[in-house]
């Protein structure tokens, strides 16, 4: 500071700021709202799945503390004179994926649906500036004037809103970065900076390891309902997709069944003894899934219902003795009702045992 000059007293400018400040702050807090509300809503039409998208008008009292931050080049002066202009980050979104990949769909989505006023990735600024962290990009965003001229986006015309995006492993480091006592590399020592590096490194591979198993999965799931299109089903494992496509190859499809039920079913399949779809398929070939259904409940049942009771003809008392509810008196007796029901009009039952050696040939 040069000799006679009053000092700035930044006390009194970070006061003058938050008044001003607290005027806005209900504002940010619908623009940040509307922007968080566009990006939820083009994230389900564009079917993208997140973890989470969260939004908040800045906090006051952080508003405060960033208005009265000196500047980089005049220790006597603010970094921002004119806070409320200056500071872009009073109204923010942040979108949280699960894999990194998630991340580019988000970037073509933000850029069809907002006026991109300013992309920045946080690595490289980290980088440059040796701090420790872990990445994520910002933008500032501006609603298009396609949105903007309607009624209810027309008071946030102007307004910029900022909008992180990020991974759950890059959110998970910035959340306790905040604890980190030091930000420095130059000003920690070299044993905990390896160290840091080395997490940031983790973090890095873990996010990219993620995603190679999402793929891989992925192309698994491809895969096996490929081969049920075509009628190769040794050696395809049961997993909920796959069961879904042999049934609905076979049974015919039902919407109302959820995820949750081909989840269960799958996890009754394995309790039962069987290890691929072909072992289903030779288990319940020789059943009629109507016949069972009108001669257990007197009309057809849904998709997964007809199939347990395919099962039930298939395995008999094995289906009893291995089903997870076993003990239960009213699944065992209604089951036991169906088995005497199935013999009594002819219908072969407990042939099949999926831990038997010849099931597979």
């Amino acid at each position: 500071m040069d000799a006679g000059k009053t000092p700035f007293d930044f006390s009194a400018h970070e006061k003058v700021s938050v008044a001003e400040y607290l005027k806005r702050h209900d504002f940010y807090g619908d623009l940040a709202t509307v922007v968080s509300r566009i990006i939820e809503e083009c994230l389900n039409r564009r079917e993208i799945k997140v973890h989470s998208v969260q939004h908040r008008a800045k906090d006051p009292s952080s508003f405060g503390r960033k208005a009265s931050i000196p500047s980089e080049t005049d220790s006597n002066s603010p970094k921002y004179p004119r806070p409320l202009e200056q500071i872009t980050d009073l109204a923010g979104v942040r979108v949280i994926a699960h894999f990194p990949a998630t991340l580019s769909a988000i970037d073509q989505l933000l850029n069809d649906e907002f006026e991109i006023i300013e992309r920045s990735d946080k690595s490289e600024e980290l980088l440059e500036e040796e701090r420790f962290g872990y990445q994520s990009v910002h933008y500032l965003v501006r609603i298009k004037h396609e949105r903007s001229h309607l009624a209810e986006y027309n008071r946030f015309a102007a307004s910029i809103a900022e909008v992180q995006v990020r991974t759950i492993l890059q959110h998970a480091w910035a959340e306790i970065e905040h604890d980190i006592q030091y930000k420095s590399a130059n000003a920690i020592p070299a044993e905990i900076r390896r160290r840091f590096m080395a997490l940031a490194g983790m973090l890095e591979i873990a996010d990219r390891e993620f995603q190679e198993i999402q793929d891989a999965n992925k192309e698994l799931e491809a895969k096996a309902i490929r081969s049920v299109r075509k009628d190769e089903l040794l050696g395809v494992e049961i997993t909920p997709q796959s069961l879904k496509a042999f049934l609905e190859k076979r049974l015919g499809p039902d919407g109302r069944i959820s995820d949750w039920n081909y989840d269960w079913t799958v996890r009754l399949l394995k309790r039962l003894g069987f290890r691929d779809l072909l072992q289903i398929e030779r288990a319940v070939s020789r059943f009629n899934d109507d016949q069972l259904s009108n001669l257990a409940w007197g009309a057809r049942q849904g998709q997964i219902a007809r199939f347990e009771l395919m099962l039930l003809a298939a395995l008999g008392e094995r289906y009893l003795e291995r089903h997870p509810w076993r003990g239960q008196s009213w699944i065992d007796e209604r089951n036991q009702e169906f088995l005497k029901r199935f013999k009594a009009s002819g219908i072969p039952v407990g042939e099949f045992d999926p831990l038997s050696q010849t099931a597979t040939l």
